[in-house]
């Protein structure tokens, strides 16, 4: 691998929400990703694209994932590094996916920053290259440091924490569609979440405050009724009243 190359990573995920953040987050490096719903268009990614990492939700089949997609690794092969996935934190768990060759393991959900730094670590370790960080990017006219937590709107700098981060970079790598609140709380909090909760709302207000976003002049979160949110990538600044 060539210290100039982008690296390519396959990702096999079910859940369009979760595969378009994590590929939206590997934008701070160079990475260029490819999403797999399924098995089998997993395994003609891996044949027909070379990828140098794979992120693989170890969740899917029969428990025996790395050997159905030909990444098991064995004394005669090594195979290219695996980032694992998971919904089920327990021990067992992870052990069985070590087991099964995969060189680190995430829980679902997981932060943007962790996701990042993981996939940089074992491409550094596998591959004793770094690929270049990108801390901040524009997304329309919000600018995000991810390094910092920090967003900057028009001539405003703010402070998010952890959660707003995500939050965020949920919404924004699925500008092209509505999210509905339990969508947002299977990706954030978890599926074992009280879905009852109002913490959703009470995250999105929070967030739209720090980007002074009136919910009933949306500047960068809209409210689609009855279905959930959007995030909108431009926005148009407030006018000024001339002296």
């Amino acid at each position: 691998m060539k210290t100039d190359e982008p690296i390519r990573v396959v990702a096999l995920i079910d859940r369009p929400l979760i595969g378009a953040t994590l590929s939206f987050t590997l934008n701070h490096g160079t990475f260029i990703t490819r999403i797999a719903e399924t098995i089998p268009a997993a395994k003609t990614l891996l044949h027909e694209w070379t990828p140098h990492l794979a992120v693989i939700d170890m969740d899917f089949g029969d428990g025996q994932l790395m050997r159905q997609l030909g990444l098991e690794k064995t004394p005669e092969r090594t195979s290219l590094p695996v980032l694992g996935l998971t919904r089920r934190g327990d021990l067992k768990t992870k052990l069985n996916a070590f087991e099964q060759g995969v060189d680190d393991i995430m829980t679902i959900p997981f932060s943007a920053e962790e996701l990042l730094a993981r996939a940089i670590v074992i491409t550094r370790r596998v591959y004793a290259v770094s690929p270049p960080l990108q801390p901040t990017f524009q997304i329309g006219e919000l600018q995000i440091d991810i390094l910092n937590r920090e967003v900057r709107a028009g001539t405003s700098v703010i402070h998010l924490t952890g959660l707003e981060q995500n939050l965020l970079y949920l919404l924004a790598a699925n500008a092209d569609r509505v999210v509905s609140r339990e969508e947002i709380l299977d990706a954030l909090w978890g599926s074992d979440f009280v879905t009852e909760s109002n913490v959703v709302d009470r995250h999105i207000r929070a967030l739209r405050a720090k980007l002074q976003n009136d919910w009933r002049k949306p500047r960068f979160i809209v409210t689609v009724p009855g279905r959930g949110y959007q995030f909108i990538p431009t926005f148009t600044l407030p006018e000024t009243t001339q002296a």
